[in-house]
């Protein structure tokens, strides 16, 4: 899952391609970790990603020093996207993840109605950015519909356009995109599936 260039660091490049390229070995998972936590040090790592595991599969998270980035149930093409649109720094840092998979764990066990969490909605357009923040005030146990979120932004014939923004969510859960639904009623479409969809309003009700 490495993906960085510290061309300008050749010991700690090295020892993460060393450890990265050796699937066994506690020598090469040590090398690895240490590299990692050297990178951290020096401010290397731009985006630090880990997979967490949950009641809807396994998820990719990503952060930066802004924040949550990412947030995805299916990682395809998920590091060339980071990559791509922030750094190539890209580097498997479990540890930097360790708030939001334990806010994550607190969540599925429903122990947990917020996250406390900073995040970086960087990935996402301004309009998009309107839709998210509008759809975060939207408590757990409660839904809304696409109408009410395009009337609450200013932009009340625009629900479709909020459909689509909501698809286009980096950050799943964190930023509650599942707790927009038709008016029409029934779940509607969902990034991660509907079964997720449900599966997440259910959890919410408590």
């Amino acid at each position: 899952m490495t993906n960085v260039d510290f061309s300008d660091f050749p010991d700690l490049e090295a020892a993460l391609r060393r450890g990265a390229a050796v699937d066994v070995g506690a020598a090469a998972g040590a090398a690895t970790d240490a590299a990692v936590a050297a990178a951290d040090r020096l401010g290397l790592i731009d985006v630090a990603v880990a997979t967490v595991d949950s009641p809807v599969g396994a998820l990719l998270v990503a952060t930066t020093p802004r924040g949550l980035v990412r947030l995805a149930y299916d990682p395809v093409h998920v590091l060339d996207e980071l990559a791509a649109r922030i750094s190539t720094r890209v580097v498997e840092a479990p540890a930097r993840l360790d708030a939001v998979r334990r806010q994550l764990d607190e969540y599925f066990a429903g122990r947990r109605r917020r996250f406390d969490l900073a995040v970086d909605l960087r990935l996402t357009s301004r309009f998009g950015r309107q839709v998210l923040e509008e759809t975060a005030r939207v408590p757990a146990g409660q839904v809304t519909t696409y109408r009410e979120v395009a009337t609450r932004i200013g932009h009340p014939r625009a629900a479709r356009a909020v459909g689509n923004a909501l698809g286009a969510n980096p950050v799943a859960i964190v930023m509650p995109c599942h707790r927009v639904v038709p008016a029409s009623g029934g779940v509607g479409n969902y990034g991660g599936g509907p079964q997720r969809k449900a599966f997440l309003l259910e959890l919410e009700r408590g």
